[in-house]
C-alpha cells in the first residue's frame, strides 16, 4: 500500500467518534497522528462500556480501536498554561490541527484558529462541529444519532410512511464513521492546496452537513417538489417488480435491483421454478411488466418464500442481475469478498490480544491500508515530550505538578 500521507503530521485534540476517526484514518495512510487526551481520564470514549445493546470487553476496546489506531498518546492538562506551551510546540510541528470542542470551549482553552495560527501560520485547521460553525446551534454540542440521523431526515426516511417509533441508528457511531470519511477527505484536500499555494486553509464538516449530503436525492427531489420525500414502506408494491426486497422460507430477505425488468425477467423466471412466466404475455416486456407490476409481484412473492436463503444463494448464483441477501453485519464481516478485498484487518493489542476492524475504505495502488492498534493511555507522554527537548528531570517534575499524566 502506498502510504499517501508519510511525512504528514497531525495533532488532534478531540474525543469519541466523529472527529478522531478521520485522523484514524490518515494514520492507516501513513500520517504521524498525536492524540492529545485529558490528563487524568483521557478520551471520554475509553471509558464506554456499552453501546446499545452490546457490552463493550474489557480485553479490546474495539470502538476505541476504530478511531484512534495507529496514534500516539499524549495526556495533557490544556487548562495550564505549560500544558498549553507543549499544544502550541507540537503545533508548531505539524501540518494539520484538527478538534471537534465547541467554539466555546476552544476560545476558553485558547486553541482557537488564531491561537493555533499564531504558532504555526500554514497549519490546516479542522473542526468537527453537530450543527456547523454558523447559525443559532453553532455553539451546541450534538451526537450522530441527533445531528446526522434525526435532524438531517434520515430517521425518518428509515421510517418510512409506516405509522410507529423512529428506528434507532444500525450500529454505534454510523454517522460518526461517515462524517469522518468526509473530514479526511477535507483534510486531504487541504494538504493538496497547501501544496499549491503555500495557503493553510480553515476545514469545517458537520453531522448535519454530512448527513444532509448523505440524503442528497431526497432533499433535492423534497425541495423542488415542496413535499417530504418518502421511502417506499415494506408493504408496498414497487412500480418494478424486480427492484425490492422478497421474504424467503426462513424469514430471510433478498433485496433485487433490477432497473430493466424485461431485461433480466426471463432468466430470473427460470432460476426460481417459474420458467412459464416468461411466455406470458402480461410480463412480455418491461412495459407489460410494469403493467401488470401487481401479478408480477405477487408471483415472485410466492416463489420466493417457498424456499430458504441459503438455497436461494445457490439457486441465483447464476442469475446475471444485481441481486444481493440482505445480510447482517457479522454476515457482511465473513462475506466472501470481504477478505479477498482486507475490508476486515486483523490487529494485537499491546498485549497480543487479536481483534478485528473495518479497514479504510479508501485504497491505494490495489492494496489495503493495515492498520496498527490504538494507544494505551499516554503510552507515548514521555518520548513525545522528548522530541520537543525536555529532559527527564523537566518531564518528572511536570509529572508531578499534573501538566501531564
Amino acid at each position: 500500500m502506498t502510504a499517501v500521507m508519510q511525512g504528514v503530521r497531525v495533532l488532534e485534540v478531540a474525543e469519541h467518534t466523529f472527529v478522531p476517526a478521520a485522523s484514524a484514518l490518515l494514520a492507516d495512510w501513513g500520517a504521524e497522528v498525536v492524540k492529545i487526551e485529558h490528563v487524568e481520564r483521557g478520551d471520554a470514549m475509553r471509558g464506554l462500556a456499552s453501546t446499545g445493546t452490546a457490552s463493550v470487553s474489557s480485553d479490546v476496546h474495539v470502538l476505541f480501536e476504530h478511531s484512534n489506531r495507529g496514534k500516539r498518546s499524549l495526556a495533557l492538562d490544556l487548562a495550564s498554561p505549560e500544558g498549553l506551551d507543549i499544544l502550541y510546540a507540537l503545533a508548531a510541528k505539524s501540518d494539520i490541527f484538527v478538534t471537534n470542542k465547541l467554539a466555546g470551549v476552544r476560545r476558553k482553552l485558547k486553541i482557537d484558529v488564531e491561537d493555533i495560527r499564531a504558532h504555526n501560520p500554514r497549519i490546516i485547521y479542522v473542526r468537527g462541529s453537530g450543527q456547523g460553525e454558523r447559525g443559532p446551534d453553532g455553539d451546541r454540542g450534538s451526537y450522530d444519532m441527533l445531528g446526522f440521523w434525526a435532524r438531517a431526515g434520515i430517521g425518518a426516511g428509515v421510517q418510512g410512511a409506516e405509522p410507529g417509533p423512529v428506528p434507532s441508528p444500525p450500529g454505534p457511531g454510523f454517522g460518526d464513521s461517515i462524517g469522518a470519511m468526509a473530514i479526511a477527505g477535507g483534510m486531504m484536500g487541504a494538504l493538496f492546496h497547501r501544496e499549491r499555494t503555500g495557503e493553510g486553509t480553515v476545514v469545517d464538516v458537520s453531522l448535519l452537513g454530512t448527513g444532509l449530503w448523505s440524503m442528497g436525492h431526497a432533499l433535492a427531489l423534497s425541495l423542488q417538489l415542496g413535499v417530504p420525500f418518502t421511502a417506499p414502506s415494506a408493504s408496498s408494491l414497487w412500480a418494478n417488480p424486480l427492484v425490492g426486497n422478497y421474504r424467503t422460507r426462513d424469514g430471510r430477505w433478498l433485496a433485487f435491483c433490477c432497473l430493466q425488468a424485461g431485461r433480466y425477467w426471463a432468466s430470473l423466471c427460470e432460476a426460481i421454478g417459474r420458467p412459464g412466466a416468461a411466455a406470458d404475455p402480461r410480463f412480455a416486456d418491461h412495459h407489460s411488466i410494469m403493467a401488470n407490476n401487481e401479478d408480477a409481484i405477487e408471483l415472485l412473492r410466492e416463489a420466493f418464500e417457498e424456499r430458504t436463503v441459503d438455497e436461494w444463494r445457490a439457486r441465483l448464483e447464476g442469475f446475471t442481475g444485481p441481486w444481493s441477501v440482505v445480510q447482517n453485519i457479522a454476515e457482511a464481516g465473513a462475506d466472501p469478498q470481504t477478505a479477498p478485498n482486507g475490508y476486515v484487518q486483523t490487529c494485537r493489542t499491546a498485549a497480543g490480544v487479536p481483534f478485528q476492524v473495518a479497514a479504510a475504505p479508501v485504497q491505494f495502488d490495489g492494496e489495503p491500508a493495515a492498520p496498527e492498534r490504538a494507544p494505551e493511555f499516554n503510552e507515548h507522554g514521555d518520548a513525545i515530550l522528548a522530541g520537543l527537548g525536555f529532559g527527564w528531570d523537566a518531564i518528572t517534575d511536570l509529572k508531578l505538578r499534573g501538566i501531564v499524566a
